[in-house]
């Protein structure tokens, strides 16, 4: 690969820098930023012969660059000409000002953009193909870009290499726009807000500018935190008891993540999305903090006129203007110290000290609790007309995810639901009343209409953008016959809070009353809320299961405190969705008589002692003998199970009705050790994708451990023998075409720096682990099936606790698992080396 000085050549060459003030490159050496996940991204607004905007980003220590001619468009349908220029150096990211006239580029530069970005695969590998796919994190462009070249299509010049004429596009996500509001928008200096004249007069900045010559944006070199997903509270209607409980109000408002570097503040919602230009009134009072780097979890909250938190009251300063707050509650990083693993009481007490003695009137909140006394918080909050209280373990750890060391207590009931219809109006232009719905296991379920809880203005505003999304097609599963009568259907895409007195016991609403709607969460991750018991009892399901637990509360999981019983409420939990996997299958079991952290053993057999739930059939072994293997066929036999301390549920590919003939295969991508997880993930799709092409359909599982299993269902046809030779055909396969990256030998010494593809968990008495079963590994992980998309974001294969793991049962990640009618052909074996 060239240096930089090398790569820079080219743009040295072009400018006399005794007269121009650009950076001259000089000082480039080694390749800054290499091998860094992101690297710096700047837009700078160039009125030369002809005006455009000169897109670079970071890579190789040099700024790739791309002359716009019209400017980066947040419209996917806009396919803007983007000609590939000469490589430019680092530090000229950080240059705004004037290029005299008759030097080459002659004119005025402002910095419209700055901020960093990714690439989103090899960014060498795109170049190369032409298709360089990224994720932009500026100030103004966000979200994933794609630079196309049209290859064949270069601009001719008589001296020098062609000019490569490529195409900056915007992928759709949450930062698309059905228009351009990019270049219109923004017309000013990200860093002086200066506009061409005054930059052109060399007028001093409108604002300070801090940015240094290298284009590390922050004054005191400090990185803005990334985002991270928040943790979420479970609804209960049972106020915790305890002095480690700590109580806070529950505002009514936007949840952010504010992420602050220097002058640098970054405002996310809870989903992710870059909210800072919705949010910019609290821009200036968190710069005013000085604080050096900071990832603060909080509210953005309104005041109505009886001085309480009101998302009406906030929506409508959103739209029309006033005052906002943020309340903090919680610190995430200090300093780029992660403090996620700290109590809950200590990442409170360093966030008081950030934030330091914020004047009453700032806009800007420490958000103050109360230990212990939960009962009377929430009484007191209740009668003043406030909505609740969160408690929160003050012991505990922050995850990232919806668990039980959070809890919301409501003193009125109310959640969002999704828009998928509406009914029109007799009386007044628009509608009468909105049609909702929450997503279950794929389906969005009809739950009631709302007619009441609008203004004038909302009525218009709703209007116009349930117009926008009319459809012939129902979005709901079902509605009953007289309601669905007259109503005009929408595609389920807006999110709507609304109030309610209570639910019936079809889960219809009663008396419900709209409330505004949300843009902060995502309409498929809408579910009906119902309030959890504060602990889990699975001594009570046991009991009602006919199972004797005895000592539930034994901890199985010293690091995390987790009983015999919150194991037996998980299985509880999930059992609707593990039992069709495991069910009537022989199973092996790893067992762990003393909890997980001491010895554990893996027993294959039933030699008697357990619980009549945890069945046994005979199979014949092959030496001829017959041996007892468990199986269940229900939830009595997971609690039967945890009572015999089983911590990990492993089982056969095949039913034991039909033991001989599998109906499933298992490629276990099983990483050497220090192996980035990402070369998981990226053997775990190229695994789908050779398989698909041989016309076999496949589900991915996070097996709780260090690897991903890609499953392949089938109708069980054919037996063990040819099933153990497809598969290690196909492993032998990877292997052979790419050796310094897979291995199909089981030897450890074979496996340095490699992916052992284990295909003989294909083989008759072979046994692989079940969907959602927990690991006897620290930290209680769970094998979760997954899909292909959510496989790009995975950072481990062991990243869902307990919790994490059952909120996910109704997002039915596998759909259509079952409904899938494939078998290893004979053309298919064919494909295969060996498969035949």
């Amino acid at each position: 690969m060239a240096s930089p000085k090398e790569l820079l050549k080219e743009y040295r060459s072009k400018r006399d820098f005794a007269r121009t003030q650009e950076p001259s490159g000089e000082a480039a050496g080694k390749e800054a930023g290499a091998g860094a996940q992101r690297g710096t991204f700047v837009v700078q607004k160039h009125d030369a012969t002809r005006l455009h905007y000169d897109f670079r980003i970071e890579l190789d220590g040099v700024l790739k660059s791309w002359a716009v001619t019209k400017g980066p468009s947040n419209n996917p349908a806009d396919k803007r000409l983007a000609v590939h220029v000469e490589d430019h150096p680092l530090d000229y990211g950080g240059f705004e000002g004037t290029i005299p006239e008759g030097e080459y580029g002659g004119g005025t530069v402002m910095l419209w953009d700055r901020g960093t970005w990714e690439p989103i695969g090899d960014p060498h590998e795109g170049l190369e193909k032409g298709d360089l796919k990224m994720r932009i994190f500026g100030e103004r462009m966000k979200g994933e870009w794609v630079l196309v070249h049209m290859k064949g299509r270069d601009t001719k010049r008589r001296n020098g290499p062609d000019r490569e004429n490529w195409l900056l596009i915007k992928h759709k996500d949450s930062y698309a726009r059905d228009k351009d509001t990019l270049t219109t928008r923004f017309t000013r200096s990200v860093a002086t807000a200066r506009d061409f004249a005054a930059i052109a007069k060399g007028a001093e900045p409108a604002k300070a500018s801090k940015v240094p010559a290298k284009a590390v944006w922050h004054s005191d070199g400090a990185e803005t935190p990334a985002f991270r997903s928040p943790q979420l509270a479970t609804l209960t209607d049972t106020v915790p008891s305890g002095s480690d409980w700590l109580f806070e109000m529950k505002y009514d408002g936007y949840r952010c993540l504010a992420a602050i570097a220097g002058d640098s503040v970054r405002l996310y919602t809870r989903s992710g999305l870059d909210w800072t230009d919705k949010f910019d009134a609290l821009v200036e009072p968190l710069r005013k903090l000085k604080i050096s780097s900071a990832l603060i979890d909080g509210e953005i909250c309104a005041f109505d006129g009886k001085g309480r938190t009101d998302f009406t009251t906030l929506k409508n300063v959103l739209s029309n203007g006033g005052r906002l707050e943020y309340f903090a509650f919680d610190l995430l990083e200090a300093d780029g110290e992660d403090l996620t693993g700290k109590p809950l009481v200590e990442r409170k007490e360093r966030l008081e000290k950030l934030l330091g003695k914020s004047a009453r009137n700032s806009a800007v909140q420490f958000s103050s609790h109360v230990r212990g006394h939960g009962q009377k918080v929430l009484d007191a909050l209740c009668r003043e007309g406030h909505e609740g209280v969160i408690a929160k373990r003050g012991s505990a750890p922050y995850r990232s995810e919806r668990n039980r060391d959070w809890y919301k207590i409501k003193c009125l009931k109310r959640q969002e639901f999704v828009i998928g219809g509406w009914s029109p109006s007799e009386k007044r232009n628009g509608f009468a009343s909105l049609l909702l719905g929450t997503w279950e296991n794929g389906k969005l379920l009809y739950r009631g209409r709302v007619g009441t809880g609008f203004t004038q203005d909302l009525l218009a505003e709703l209007d116009a953008k349930l117009k926008k999304l009319e459809t012939k097609e129902r979005p709901f599963d079902a509605v009953p016959r007289a309601r669905a009568r007259g109503v005009h259907w929408v595609k389920p895409e807006l999110v709507a809070e609304i109030a309610y007195t209570e639910l019936t016991a079809d889960d219809i609403l009663r008396h419900p009353s709209f409330l505004g709607l949300r843009g902060d969460k995502p309409a498929e991750e809408v579910k009906m809320e119902k309030a959890q018991p504060l602990e889990d009892d699975g001594a009570a399901v046991a009991e009602r299961l006919g199972v004797r637990l005895t000592s539930p509360d034994r901890v199985v999981y010293p690091r995390q405190g987790i009983t015999k019983s919150n194991l037996v409420a998980y299985y509880e939990a999930v059992a609707e969705v593990m039992l069709p996997h495991i069910s009537d299958r022989p199973l092996s079991l790893v067992r762990c008589p003393q909890g997980r952290a001491k010895a554990c053993f893996f027993q294959k057999h039933d030699t008697g002692g357990f619980p009549e739930q945890l069945k046994s059939v005979p199979v014949t072994e092959k030496d001829g003998e017959t041996q007892e293997y468990f199986y269940i066929d229900d939830l009595a036999g997971l609690v039967a199970g945890t009572q015999m301390n089983v911590l990990e549920w492993h089982m056969w590919g095949s039913r034991r009705a039909n033991v001989e003939k599998p109906d499933r295969l298992v490629f276990d991508l099983d990483p050497d050790e220090g192996l980035d997880f990402k070369a998981v993930v990226s053997a775990a799709e190229d695994m789908r994708d050779r398989l698909k092409d041989i016309g076999l359909e496949t589900f991915p599982l996070v097996s709780g451990g260090k690897g991903i299993h890609v499953i392949v269902p089938l109708r069980p046809l054919a037996e063990w023998p040819a099933v153990k030779a497809f598969c290690k055909g196909m492993a032998q396969l990877l292997a052979t075409e790419e050796p310094d990256r897979f291995t199909a030998n089981l030897s450890k010494a074979r496996r340095k720096g490699r992916l052992f593809i284990d295909y003989l968990r294909n083989e008759r008495g072979s046994t692989a682990i079940s969907p959602w079963s927990v690991r006897s590994r620290e930290g209680a992980p769970v094998a979760v099936p997954v899909t292909w998309d959510e496989v790009k974001s995975l950072k481990s294969a062991n990243g869902f606790s307990l919790d994490a793991a059952a909120a996910r049962v109704g997002d039915d990640a596998w759909s259509g698992y079952f409904e899938v009618r494939q078998s290893l052909t004979k053309a298919i074996l064919g494909k295969v080396p060996g498969g035949d």
